[in-house]
């Protein structure tokens, strides 16, 4: 059954959102493994507040792009997500496909491997915890390399609220 690898970010009432999102998201895939979640500042709008974000290991038949348009944005609509043509607007919930297997795709629409994965610690730093041995599809680049980059960013992890997170998946899973 293919890996995919989901990214979780949240600054409107991120505790709630993020806990509603595992919930609705094991009913439509099998989660695998949560990442430490991270407190992060905002890109390019330092007037909102700060982000929890975290990666997710899940399992899934739902091929790509029924799960980014028909699953991870009907999640993301029924946790109050409004869509605007600001990108970098706040948001009760992002959930972005980072990987996808080994799987690439390059379209307008949807670009797996996630192609900020290099440039955002919130990103390569949670993925490294969960695979610290995966090679980057398609840039052929450890994760163990991209992570290191980034070892004195300013991501602060919440272990209270990571091991709720994982408590949840846990109890989700019996």
């Amino acid at each position: 059954m293919p890996i995919v690898f989901l990214g979780l970010g949240s600054n409107i009432q991120p505790e709630k959102n993020m806990l509603e999102a595992i919930k609705l998201l094991s009913k439509q895939v099998r989660i695998l493994n949560v990442s430490t979640v991270y407190l992060t500042e905002p890109l390019l709008r330092k007037d909102q507040p700060k982000y929890y974000n975290c990666v997710i290991k899940v399992e899934t038949v739902i091929e790509p792009y029924k799960l980014k348009f028909d699953v991870l944005r009907a999640i993301e609509e029924e946790l109050g997500r409004k869509r605007t043509e600001d990108k970098y607007a706040a948001r009760t919930m992002d959930i972005d496909i980072m990987l996808y297997d080994e799987m690439q795709i390059s379209a307008k629409d949807l670009i797996i491997p996630d192609p900020e994965i290099p440039q955002r610690p919130f990103l390569a730093i949670p993925l490294f915890e969960l695979e610290p041995d995966l090679i980057l599809p398609g840039a052929n680049k450890p994760i163990r390399e991209v992570a290191a980059g980034f070892r004195k960013a300013a991501i602060i992890p919440l272990k209270d609220f990571t091991d709720t997170l994982r408590h949840l998946v846990t109890s989700l899973g019996k």
